[in-house]
């Protein structure tokens, strides 16, 4: 649930670009940069909120990170102006990587021995469930109702995952042996700094197709605007499709599956790009985007777990500040090239050369890691 509500307020915001854009009077490349906000809110809350949590009872933190998600979202819907509505986005980022990087920890403590990545993935599911139904009905409900209507759906979520959180997560005690210190080792592991970059840049590809899509599917597809929910569906149900393959990906192989991911990524951005003109035959590619996007995310987080050492609680929350600051990237590479004039169709082309940079970051990290276990034998 909690995942549902921090994706539906996140993503909801792509396909309600347009209308937040003329509901504050700024162009459509300026409120790309909400979208930004947001994803600083992220790289900046995840790694400060993880280094003072990690000793705090865990059902706890993630309660309060909910009530917190919630009057942020709450200041979003009565934003007056672009000044306040950006501000407001910032905060609302800055509880998201902290209660994913929390609520993984609780969901693999919980999990059997041998299924931690598939208990990973059900948590990261809500994400995707968001794109399905929570994002497209909040596009919907905001074209309709007016786009504060989507920010108020969005706090009344977040303050129903604290009520539940309450109720049914069992008590999890903190990291007790945690301290500033030992947490702050995640920065000295090589292997965990080439990870945040994989996904930093990689991650990016997603978002520059992602961040337009509504402008994409009418202006350049032909279609009208209730063309746009059923695109951000597709993208869900990829993304859902992705969440519970990425699990099993696992099992067999977290680097094999990133490292496959990221070419697929660059692959399908490119056919998306190809088939945007051609209105609803790009279906089909933004769904396979979703996908891979989503192997990647999980296999992304499983990774930094697993280097992270002792700095468990940091490394579990670090995933998402580097995955928002590819958000940023992406949203602001997108809006560049816009602005440009290089056509909407541009931002997926930016997105096809990101995932091929994340990919040569992995390559890089395989190279590292083979011989730092020559070294060691």
């Amino acid at each position: 649930m909690g995942g549902f509500a921090i994706g539906t307020t996140e993503f909801m915001a792509m396909g309600l670009l347009p209308q937040v854009a003329d509901g504050v009077d700024v162009s459509i490349p300026t409120a790309g940069h909400l979208i930004s906000a947001y994803a600083v809110g992220v790289v900046v809350g995840a790694p400060v909120l993880a280094f003072l949590g990690a000793r705090l009872p865990r059902r706890g933190v993630l309660v309060a990170l909910m009530l917190a998600y919630a009057g942020a979202n709450a200041l979003s819907a009565v934003a007056g102006g672009y000044g306040l509505l950006l501000l407001a986005r910032f905060l609302s980022g800055v509880p998201h990587g902290a209660y994913f990087g929390v609520a993984s920890l609780v969901a693999a403590g919980l999990a059997p021995r041998g299924r931690e990545g598939r208990s990973v993935a059900m948590v990261m599911i809500g994400l995707s469930v968001a794109n399905v139904v929570g994002v497209p009905a909040a596009t919907w409900m905001g074209q309709h109702l007016g786009w504060r209507s989507a920010f108020w759906a969005a706090a009344s979520l977040s303050v129903l995952t604290a009520v539940l959180v309450t109720a049914c997560v069992p008590a999890a005690p903190g990291n007790t042996d945690a301290t500033g210190r030992r947490e702050l080792r995640l920065f000295a592991e090589p292997q965990a700094w080439l990870t945040l970059l994989a996904g930093a840049i990689g991650f990016g590809g997603m978002f520059a197709l992602y961040t337009y899509i509504a402008e994409v599917v009418t202006r350049v597809g032909g279609l009208a605007d209730g063309a746009v929910p059923v695109f951000l569906l597709a993208f869900g149900l990829g993304m859902v499709a992705g969440t519970y393959v990425a699990g099993h990906l696992a099992d067999w192989s977290v680097f094999r599956s990133l490292l496959g991911s990221s070419l697929a990524m660059a692959v399908l951005l490119l056919l998306y790009a190809a088939l945007a003109p051609a209105g609803w035959w790009a279906v089909l590619p933004a769904f396979l985007v979703a996908v891979a996007s989503s192997v990647l995310v999980v296999n992304l987080q499983l990774r930094l777990m697993s280097v992270a050492g002792d700095a468990q609680t940091l490394g579990a929350a670090m995933n998402h500040s580097s995955l928002n600051i590819g958000n940023a990237l992406g949203a602001w590479l997108g809006g560049l090239v816009i602005a440009a004039g290089w056509g909407y169709r541009a931002p997926a082309l930016v997105g096809v050369l990101l995932a091929l940079a994340g990919l040569l970051v992995l390559l890089v990290s395989a190279t590292v890691h083979r011989q730092t276990a020559a070294g060691a034998a």
